[in-house]
């Protein structure tokens, strides 16, 4: 099961201040993760450097949390309103059905780790997100930039996970969510059996290429890790992405 997300921050206090009041979550207990309806994400120190400059949607190190909306236009204000930084191009971006048909926004934080506002269509929503629910209602998934597929695919496979989804991404609106130049992403969903969200979305670009940049450390503010029960430890995915098996405290 996928048990939350661990940020890395340069300003633990400051960036759980950004999420509480731009993005509805809440601190549980005193100096506790923060919590967003049913998931939850962990602030920790970081040690290492800031994000690496410039950054993109198709870097290598990319990885982003999608946070289900109720009223997009709404949610997209608080956001700004509390420091986020566009990336998408022109504001939230309907894609077409062939693309899921969700209406979304790519952003970051203040500290650099990227986000994405998620609104379903009139009757396209997941079970786990129908009925009433506050503006920003959760996390869906979280996102990882992948070089091959198959070779990421065949890992999380031996984690637990499987298929539950995919696409090919391409057109104007998807270039103006990625803030590209004519992108292709290859996006393949995988899902822990019996776990609604959140889940885990493989991205390939196939085009433009992303510019690697090395192997990033644990400590440095681009190294998220999911929390992930049945690694031993914190373990590193083909692609470089952590993973660590410790429970949300």
């Amino acid at each position: 099961m996928i048990a939350g997300v661990v940020l890395m921050a340069r300003d633990v206090v400051g960036l759980a201040d950004f999420y509480c009041a731009g993005l509805g979550f809440h601190r549980i207990g005193d100096g506790g993760p923060l919590a967003l309806g049913a998931q939850r994400v962990v602030l920790e120190a970081a040690t290492g450097v800031d994000y690496p400059r410039p950054w993109a949607s198709n870097d290598p190190w990319f990885q982003h949390m999608a946070i289900v909306v109720d009223d997009m236009a709404a949610a997209h204000r608080q956001a700004l309103a509390a420091g986020a930084i566009a990336v998408s191009i022109g504001g939230p971006q309907l894609l077409p059905a062939s693309s899921g048909g969700v209406t979304a926004w790519k952003f970051r934080d203040p500290e650099g780790h990227p986000l994405e506002l998620l609104a379903f269509p009139a009757g396209g929503a997941p079970a786990c997100w129908l009925g009433e629910g506050a503006l920003f209602r959760g996390i869906d998934h979280t996102a990882i930039v992948v070089a091959d597929t198959a070779r990421s695919e065949a890992f999380y496979r031996r984690l637990g996970f499987e298929w539950s989804g995919g696409s090919v991404n391409v057109g104007v609106a998807q270039a103006a969510l990625d803030g590209l130049e004519a992108p292709e992403v290859v996006v393949t969903a995988l899902s822990v059996p019996r776990q609604a969200a959140p889940h885990l979305e493989l991205l390939e670009y196939r085009a433009p290429p992303g510019v690697g940049a090395g192997r990033w450390a644990l400590g440095d503010v681009v190294a998220t890790r999911v929390l992930v029960a049945g690694v031993d430890g914190v373990v590193r995915d083909p692609d470089g992405h952590y993973l660590d098996d410790r429970a949300v405290r």
